[in-house]
Order: structure tokens, then C-alpha cells, then sequence
């Protein structure tokens, strides 16, 4: 579906061991998103999120409110869809 984007969002602060995946998994079952997140060994989060803009523009405003406290900074790329994707998993 050409509506569709994907965006791989870098995370830092103190993301990790503070339930942050697990938040975002939530935010993103709230909504018709796809994607994954997780830990990375730098101590950021990554995830790639895909959907419709509107969609991930409600996911990260929920995020961020629940969040907030932890999330120092996102760097945000743009990435190509991945079709056929049908969830939003936490990777180890």
C-alpha cells in the first residue's frame, strides 16, 4: 500500500531496564502498526515502526508521554516498507 511509511527510530537515555519496550509494543498494539523494537548493546533503543503516518505520528505522541522522563533523544530515518510485515515484536 503505497499510504504506508517506515521509520527506524533511535532512542537514548535511559531506555533500557525501565520497561520501555514493553511500552512501546503497547503503544504500537494500540494502533494498525507493525515493526519491532530493541535493546541495543550501545544502551539505545531501536525500533522500525510502519504504517500509516498518522498512525505512527499517534504512536510516538504516545510514547513520548509515557516516556518522556527517559527519552534524552530520537533520531529518525525514513526507511523503505517492508510488505507482508503483520506485527510488532520485541527482538532480543
Amino acid at each position: 500500500m503505497s499510504d504506508l511509511t517506515r521509520l527506524q527510530i533511535v532512542f537514548s537515555g535511559r531506555v533500557q531496564n525501565v520497561g520501555f519496550r514493553a511500552t512501546t509494543r503497547d503503544a504500537a498494539h494500540a494502533r494498525p502498526l507493525t515493526g519491532w523494537v530493541r535493546n541495543d548493546p550501545e544502551g539505545t533503543v531501536t525500533c522500525q515502526v510502519q504504517g500509516r503516518p498518522a498512525d505512527i505520528d499517534a504512536f510516538r505522541e504516545d510514547l513520548r508521554a509515557r516516556m518522556a522522563r527517559n527519552i534524552r533523544s530520537e533520531s529518525v530515518t525514513q526507511l523503505r516498507t517492508e510488505p507482508g510485515e503483520s506485527s510488532f515484536d520485541i527482538r532480543r
